[in-house]
């Protein structure tokens, strides 16, 4: 029965409702070069998902999250929906880091593109270290927060080693680094599956790493104590 309520209903629902906010998020960007509104619009599609999967959200330490002025936001990775459940909870501005192929996605691709989303080139590390300078600008001149998954991609519910973008662009814009966790999307939606099933989800969000006075020789360091901390909001 879930399967078929998967099939048939959930992720039917997710297509249209991505089409419909894709296209509606292109539209605002013709009047928005800014970004700010294609975030919104993005923000409110992800609530549209979240309530069409089931997803019980249980979300803590958001008074972490500071108020004034760009951030780092840094999460684990589990599952495809871990990124509306962000958009959906994060109450900031933010831009995420995005392998360069999500950009050629139909509806998915011309909206990151129109909102100031960053390709990553993971092929290219020339072309990684300028979309992360570009990211780290980003967010010390114009006060717009990065997202970024530092494991690189999602993991099996095993935290993989981080690299070191996050710190990169905390320590290069002099911003606090976020750390976050999720807990549950994986059984939500699994690596390798299409179908969505309800379930419960915790986001918890820690209190950050503050980078001013640090320079990028830290990174490793920051890096380590970045990870060190989502383990323990895991826990």
């Amino acid at each position: 029965m879930a399967t078929l309520r998967a099939v048939f209903l959930i992720d039917p629902l997710i297509v249209l409702a991505t089409a419909v906010m894709g296209g509606v998020s292109m539209l605002v960007s013709l009047f928005d070069r800014s970004g700010n509104a294609p975030h919104r619009v993005a923000r409110l599609w992800s609530r549209l998902l979240l309530r069409i999967c089931g997803m019980s959200v249980q979300v803590e330490g958001v008074e972490n999250i500071p108020r004034r002025g760009g951030s780092v936001v840094a999460s684990n990775h589990l599952s495809f929906t871990d990124t509306p459940l962000l958009l959906a909870h994060i109450p900031l501005q933010f831009r995420f880091l995005a392998k360069k192929s999500l950009f050629r996605v139909p509806f998915i691709g011309g909206h990151l593109r129109r909102a100031g989303h960053i390709a990553i080139p993971r092929e290219d590390a020339r072309g990684s270290l300028k979309a992360m300078s570009e990211s780290a600008r980003m967010v010390k001149e114009r006060g717009v927060s990065a997202l970024v998954f530092p494991e690189g991609g999602r993991s099996q519910g095993q935290l993989k080693e981080f690299k070191d973008g996050a710190a990169y662009i905390a320590l290069k814009a002099q911003a606090p680094l976020v750390p976050v966790a999720i807990l549950g999307t994986r059984e939500v939606l699994p690596m390798g599956s299409l179908l969505v099933r309800p379930g419960k989800v915790r986001l918890r969000i820690g209190e950050p790493i503050h980078t001013a006075g640090l320079t990028l020789q830290d990174r490793a360091r920051v890096t380590a104590e970045l990870r060190a901390r989502i383990v323990r909001l895991m826990e």
